[in-house]
């Protein structure tokens, strides 16, 4: 059989390791599907063309350069361990290049790497081995029964968590479709992972990645399977609840009963809240194949980081059809400050200047509405002039300028008056602002929703603490 391009592609594109074709600047010329889906790029247009330093991937990008020059001298190598960044989180990888030559001449470089992160913590005597997924389990899936004639089950799981590796946990997905069988789809995010490695180390962040892992497997026992896609993402495969309602019931479930996605976990050294956001759709009622179904997902799931994390976002197509994720991607501060700045300046009064901040204030925390209190201590909506309810003893609460817990605990305990105008506003979660210049407070900003246990990100604070001080420049006290 001779080599077509056709069929080098399918060898290529087949292949788990991610393969690579740069030319002789060590810029990007080409790579596999396992590449682009390791990196969770679409395509390859984004990195035709830049090589490595261009791409950010690297702490310490100068041993991959000399490396490449080596090979670009003629030098080949060989399962070169070292370290990339993929969504924030440093991973451990093993590499192989060879030179290209064109009449002799060489004209670029081709190289293949494998993730081996979890392999060497693993290896590293991690006490976290656990049996979550047994042959007998796996071969009720009828993919799974036959996979298992042929490969070992240590192949199919993921070396740290357990559940299904990403590359099998995606080839399941595909023979449903396949088959015509109906599925829901869903990523699971790990919110603030990044912190609890940097604060508490990465044993800890492998904890907690085992811990959810089985968690979630055990509620979905006996009707989906439970893969992990890579770093703090889980993928969840569930073969019975398809329909909207079905789904939305079962992720409350999931959220309020499981203790998989809203937990305390201790380490020892510290500890933490554990909370995860989640992005679901439906085959094939939301998508009939696979590429559109990811997009789905992996949309709902930044939908819902965009609202403020620790929430599950169900695709309905009434509500989401139109939904760009460039419109709900976040920009970068200096751009909301800068509309503020400009929006409060054009501003006469107090009351004026809070409704020229609303329409910002609304894309960046997703209210509609915004309150505050002045010194006679009632709480005021912004657009709604009629609204207004007690919150005389909120100065026993800020002790801080700012209040961000994500439950109302610590309001009840400190001022009962205001926490009772929340609650009788079904408010349960509120991000709390004071305005004060030097020592002498003017009063306090209110971002207040109705969805429990609400993360406030450290933008959302940003932005509201900034619009604080813009109130008082140049500002009376407040009457």
């Amino acid at each position: 059989m001779d080599m077509t391009v056709e069929l080098f592609n399918s060898i290529i594109n087949s292949a788990q390791d991610c393969v690579f074709w740069k030319d002789k600047d060590r810029r990007f010329v080409g790579v596999n599907q396992a590449f682009l889906d390791f990196y969770g790029f679409e395509s390859d247009d984004i990195l035709i063309g830049k090589n490595d330093e261009d791409m950010g991937w690297h702490s310490d990008p100068e041993p991959f350069k000399q490396d490449e020059l080596a090979v670009l001298a003629g030098k080949s190598t060989y399962k070169v361990h070292g370290k990339c960044f993929i969504k924030g989180e440093e991973r451990d990888i093993v590499a192989s290049k060879r030179p290209l030559y064109k009449n002799g001449e060489i004209v670029g470089l081709v190289g293949s790497f494998t993730d081996i992160t979890d392999v060497l913590r693993r290896g590293n005597a991690l006490e976290q081995n656990q049996t979550i997924y047994t042959i007998d389990k796996l071969r009720k899936y009828s993919f799974f029964d036959k996979l298992m004639d042929e490969v070992s089950l240590n192949e199919i799981l993921d070396p740290l968590t357990g559940v299904i590796s990403r590359a099998y946990s995606v080839r399941f997905v595909r023979s449903l479709i396949a088959e015509q069988r109906p599925f829901t789809f869903a990523m699971i995010d790990l919110d603030n992972f990044k912190f609890i490695n940097d604060s508490l180390g990465h044993t800890a962040g492998d904890m907690v990645l085992s811990t959810v892992s089985k968690r979630l497997a055990e509620f979905l026992d006996g009707f989906g399977i439970v893969g992990r896609f890579g770093g703090d993402e889980l993928l969840l495969i569930d073969l019975k609840h398809i329909n909207t309602d079905d789904k939305i019931s079962f992720f409350e479930r999931l959220y309020v009963n499981s203790l998989a996605l809203r937990f305390t976990m201790d380490f020892g050294n510290g500890g933490s809240f554990i909370t995860a956001t989640a992005g679901a759709a439906s085959f094939p009622e939301d998508a009939n194949n696979y590429a559109d179904l990811f997009t789905l997902i992996d949309k709902m799931l930044y939908y819902g980081k965009n609202k403020g994390r620790n929430c599950f976002t169900v695709y309905q197509e009434k509500k989401h059809k139109d939904l760009e994720v460039t419109k709900i991607a976040h920009r970068g501060l200096y751009t909301y400050f800068h509309q503020l700045r400009t929006s409060l300046e054009e501003a006469d009064s107090f009351e004026n200047k809070l409704k020229a901040a609303i329409p910002v204030l609304s894309e960046i925390l997703k209210v509609k509405d915004l309150f505050y209190v002045r010194n006679d201590g009632r709480l005021k909506a912004v657009m709604n002039p009629q609204y207004e309810g007690d919150a005389s003893d909120i100065a026993e609460l800020m002790v801080e300028d700012l209040f961000s817990e994500n439950t109302l605990d610590k309001v009840k305990n400190n001022s009962p008056k205001f926490y009772k105008t929340l609650i009788d506003k079904g408010f349960e979660t509120a991000l709390i602002v004071r305005i004060r210049k030097g020592s002498e407070v003017y009063g306090y900003l209110v971002c207040a929703v109705k969805r429990s246990l609400r993360i406030w990100q450290e933008n959302e604070c940003a932005v509201l603490y900034y619009v604080a001080g813009l109130l008082m420049e140049n500002q009376q006290r407040i009457e």
